[in-house]
């Protein structure tokens, strides 16, 4: 019976070590979501390819608009000096060098 007892501490102290490992483990987890809840609420989201972050209230496709929109008006208000319309977009110009 004497023989047992150092198998049975060693045992109970192994069972202890993996229950104290065990809680630390569920603690991570639990802490790992509570992080992963408040980026998700400032529109941070981590996949497998690494992290993403979104614009709140704005879908691809209002982003998409918005970013058109500017481009368009970009393009309308610059001058091309040297450049000469051959399908006469630029009428008005054309018809003040004839004048």
């Amino acid at each position: 019976m004497a023989s047992f007892l150092p198998l049975l501490v060693l045992a109970a102290l192994v069972a202890f070590l993996a229950y104290i490992g065990f809680q630390i483990y569920l603690y991570a987890n639990e802490l790992a979501d509570r992080g992963r809840r408040k980026m998700e609420k400032k529109n941070v989201t981590f996949t497998k390819d690494g992290m993403k972050v979104g614009v709140k209230d704005r879908s691809s496709e209002d982003y998409t608009d918005k970013t058109q929109s500017m481009l368009v008006k970009a393009w309308s208000f610059t001058s091309f000096p040297a450049y000469k319309s051959r399908l006469g977009w630029n009428k008005e110009a054309d018809q003040t060098k004839r004048t």
